[in-house]
């Protein structure tokens, strides 16, 4: 038994280690005047594609993070910080200095080894996903309404003018 663990604690070490230079390559690779960035932004400088393989390349870095043990909790936080950072990477203008200072790679590494190391980040993420869901039912509410008083005005100013 004592043998198993064993290989299983290299094989993630091993994994570990991919994952800090895929993250430090895709964040953190290159340096101008202090100023650390990765491919990440770069990537996002060609239109769609970029954002398409930065985000993919993220994504794999979770997949393997869930392969080798990371919990459902931990799982979802690394998911919003991937998420977060290709939505807010794919806006124009905004999202190429938005790519340059958010490091969701290294944030994901770091709470990967709070998980492992630390015991931080542990059990379901049920409570973060309802929590998800009412933030996401407010603001879709929060946008009909918004739309709903855009309307009102645009009817009431065109109504006005004929």
């Amino acid at each position: 038994m004592g043998q198993t663990n064993h290989l299983i604690q290299q094989k993630r070490e091993k994994d570990f280690a991919w994952i800090e230079r895929m993250s430090t390559l895709l964040d953190n690779k290159f340096s101008i005047g202090g100023f650390r960035f990765g491919l990440d932004p770069l990537l996002n400088l060609i239109p769609y594609a970029g954002q398409f393989v930065a985000f993919g390349m993220s994504l794999a870095l979770v997949v393997v993070m869930l392969r080798n043990g990371a919990g459902s909790k931990v799982a979802v936080k690394m998911l919003l910080n991937v998420l977060l950072d290709a939505i807010l990477g794919s806006i124009p203008l905004i999202g190429y200095a938005f790519d340059f200072f958010n490091k969701a790679n290294k944030k994901n590494v770091k709470l990967l080894r709070e998980h492992y190391f630390e015991g931080k980040h542990q059990g379901s993420a049920k409570g973060l996903l309802i929590t998800l869901f009412i933030i996401i039912v407010l603001l879709c509410v929060a946008v009909f309404y918004l739309m709903y008083i855009l309307a009102e005005w645009i009817f009431d100013t065109l109504g006005n003018l004929f």
